[in-house]
């Protein structure tokens, strides 16, 4: 007997890959550490990375019982998340940058919020792959290709933000400033989208 779903491993992934887009958050790393030396960075990515895999898993495991204890629903989730990537939106754009303080801790902060969650670890991630877990059918082959399909993930997502550093190199400090206000307008296009959708759910719950 197998003890991996392929199809369900194949789906997840695949999903998870166009709802996370690796690449694009490649800008997005940049602009949220312009200030950090190159193994500041690679611990930033790292602890992202985590949060992100830590995250999505708690939810999968525990996410419908923990929202249904706090009676929150996916499009509250949905939209709060919107509004907190608004928020950095308007920061990059306006070109505040996050990770100005000097502190250790500031720095993981930006790696833990927004970038590890909501921005990798969203409503989208987290949403399909509870969906996933239902799909599954709570059977071990079922369970075991949800876990490898995030855990996969997240290594092309750990691997990319590595990539980033060496092409922050390349670009150099006005190439980043560029790319910073780029990615503060397709941010903010991104947070647009996810709060009308959790509008147009909230309209069509009460309708």
């Amino acid at each position: 007997m197998d003890i991996v779903d392929g199809m369900l491993l194949l789906t997840t992934f695949t999903t998870l890959f166009v709802i996370m887009d690796p690449p694009g958050t490649i800008p997005v790393f940049l602009a949220l550490t312009p200030r950090m030396d190159r193994g500041q960075k690679r611990r930033a990515a790292r602890y992202a990375t985590f949060t992100s895999f830590g995250v999505i898993i708690a939810f999968a495991v525990l996410g419908k019982y923990l929202l249904n204890l706090l009676h929150i629903s996916f499009p509250a989730l949905q939209l709060s998340g919107g509004f907190l990537l608004f928020l950095v939106a308007m920061q990059l754009l306006m070109g505040k940058e996050m990770s100005t303080g000097q502190s250790s801790d500031e720095r993981v902060n930006v790696a833990l919020v927004p970038l590890g969650t909501p921005l990798l670890a969203g409503p989208g991630a987290i949403v399909a792959v509870m969906v996933s877990v239902d799909q599954g059918g709570s059977t071990i082959q079922g369970w075991v290709a949800v876990l490898l399909a995030v855990l996969l993930m997240h290594i092309v997502i750990w691997m990319t933000m590595r990539f980033s550093i060496v092409l922050s190199r390349i670009l150099g400090e006005g190439g980043v400033m560029l790319l910073t206000r780029i990615s503060g307008l397709l941010l903010a296009a991104i947070a647009t989208q996810m709060m009308a959708e959790a509008v147009y759910a909230f309209v069509r719950g009460y309708v």
